[in-house]
């Protein structure tokens, strides 16, 4: 596959062996333009950076190689990972994002990212429920990919695991709504929320699923949808 390299300088020097390779972490750019996002990579007064940035055009930029430990995901979790920078490669599609003016992502943009998605899981032998956006992994300061990534469509070539129908689960009280949905989420993976207390982030991390899973009803609620979807994918089979 071929990429056009803009090296970076902003990774950290020691190299990875790739059995430290776990995930694949997708982020959209959120700035105003290719110009500005390619800037803000490789500058060192802002030291963050990615492997690869795929522009809307479906161009794709190696910015730094996947055996050293790019900065984009920041303060993390997911299972038992945390700052997951070192277990994993980071993918930027340029996208001017929440404040500048949330756009679709372009169909050439999706395509180049499954063909990549696709090489790199081969590669380094990825779980399909290790390739995550940006938000499950840091939901309380995170939003993107966003919920306009189509993750329907990774899903139907195989790169992530299908979304199950809903199906009805029976709720016991009303007191065991938040517990049970929770619990589920720490069996998927997710983090940055108490099973047994309310927190005033716990809006975040429901958001974030939310976004992820169900994309036209971002409530930061767990309503029946939420809760029933929780369930299923928490008891599905892993892979």
């Amino acid at each position: 596959m071929d990429f056009k390299k803009i090296t970076s300088a902003n990774y950290s020097k020691k190299p990875r062996k790739s059995s430290l390779i776990k995930f694949i972490i997708i982020h959209y750019t959120g700035m105003q333009s290719k110009r500005a996002s390619i800037e803000r990579l490789l500058s060192k007064k802002y030291k963050v950076s990615c492997h690869f940035l795929i522009d809307r055009k479906g161009e794709i930029f190696e910015m730094v190689e996947t055996f050293k430990v790019a900065w984009h995901a920041g303060k993390s979790k997911w299972g038992s990972y945390v700052n997951l920078n070192q277990h994993s490669i980071g993918i930027e599609l340029e996208n001017k994002g929440h404040k500048h003016g949330y756009q679709s992502y372009s169909k050439a943009q999706i395509s180049k990212l499954i063909k990549l998605c696709k090489i790199l899981k081969k590669k380094f032998k990825i779980k399909s429920s290790y390739i995550l956006g940006h938000s499950d992994i840091a939901p309380l300061r995170k939003i993107d990919p966003g919920e306009k990534f189509p993750w329907y469509k990774l899903a139907k070539k195989g790169i992530v695991i299908k979304t199950p129908k809903i199906k009805n689960i029976k709720i016991k009280s009303k007191a065991s709504i938040r517990k049970m949905f929770f619990s589920n989420l720490h069996k998927i993976g997710y983090r940055y929320f108490n099973k047994k207390k309310n927190l005033k982030t716990d809006i975040f991390v429901i958001k974030a699923f939310q976004r992820r899973y169900l994309q036209r009803s971002i409530s930061g609620k767990i309503d029946p949808k939420t809760l029933y979807l929780s369930h299923l994918i928490a008891h599905a089979r892993k892979n």
